[in-house]
């Protein structure tokens, strides 16, 4: 088929390969403009972008798709379908229509349960079981088109976001793949009216860990906001990034540590096995002991 590709980050460039791989013509490739970043504000082309480019496709990154111009030349590509993976950017219903069997978009979660933008974090904050991709025709609404095709996985008991990001990548490109593959036989199953959340994106405030709450709450946290923004709490007047844990037996005034890096929750505990210091690289929590000792009693969370 001929394909148009819409995506920007790293989760979309596995698709971007499967479809290639696959046989499909793409005709051009959707994404981002490049942000400035680093010391230096130099800019820096999105991972799609420099996958395509490292691939002989054509790239465009239009600020905008509500001009006319614009949808002109997205129409002029004459497209089959579009596949559109994170693009970042809303599609305007001429958009939409342009390629003739339409948009696909595949979305990481169990649709309709967490529609929006930051899927993968708020199914492990929730404390799903589960979640999964969807292969969903695009239409006017947030995440409301009908799904074509679903695989649901399993979210494991001490997963990251990173983790789960990855495996929901590599599992979004088979199921592309195989819904371009049965795209005449697939049926569009409508989206229940029941069960609808929205997953809305991540605002740092909610990265401070709040040691009085629950120790599953806590684990949820750490796990979902693993690696970014990150969830965070105080050491002294240092402020350490918490990126890996699990729920574990204890109990102590909410911020003590009880031994190692466990500390006591509102009710629980919690063991942090995976974290970064300020101006440090990630370390387990021996090689962090090692450099900062840390002595048992110790309050968390008071700078």
């Amino acid at each position: 088929m001929k394909i148009i590709f819409m995506g920007t980050p790293a989760f979309s460039v596995p698709v971007l390969d499967a479809l290639v791989a696959a046989g499909h013509e793409i005709a051009a490739v959707y994404c981002q403009p490049p942000r400035r970043a680093g010391r230096g504000k130099k800019e820096r082309p999105s991972p799609v972008q420099a996958r395509a480019e490292t691939l002989g496709l054509e790239v465009r990154h239009p600020l905008s798709l509500k001009g006319v111009e614009a949808q002109v030349d997205f129409a002029a590509l004459k497209a089959d379908l579009a596949v559109v993976v994170a693009y970042g950017m809303i599609l305007p219903k001429p958009v939409l229509d342009a390629p003739a069997r339409g948009c696909l978009n595949i979305h990481a979660s169990l649709l309709p349960r967490w529609r929006g933008a930051a899927p993968i974090h708020r199914a492990i904050m929730a404390g799903d079981p589960r979640t999964g991709i969807c292969i969903m025709q695009m239409e006017a609404g947030l995440d409301t088109g009908p799904v074509l095709l679903r695989k649901p996985v399993e979210i494991g008991a001490e997963e990251t976001t990173g983790d789960l990001h990855d495996r929901l990548s590599a599992l979004g490109a088979e199921a592309i793949v195989e819904a371009l593959a049965r795209l005449d036989v697939l049926v569009p199953e409508a989206q229940h009216g029941t069960g609808v959340t929205y997953a809305n994106k991540i605002d740092k405030a909610e990265a401070r860990v709040d040691w009085t709450a629950p120790a599953i709450e806590v684990d949820r946290l750490i796990r979902g906001l693993s690696p970014f923004p990150g969830a965070w709490t105080m050491l002294d007047d240092r402020r350490i990034k918490l990126l890996r844990s699990r729920v574990v037996p204890g109990e102590g005034e909410p911020g003590t540590l009880l031994d190692g890096i466990r500390v006591a929750c509102g009710t629980g505990a919690v063991e942090i096995t995976e974290l970064q210091a300020e101006g440090r690289g990630k370390q387990d929590s021996a090689a962090f002991l090692r450099g900062t000792p840390v002595a048992p009693g110790t309050v968390l969370g008071d700078g």
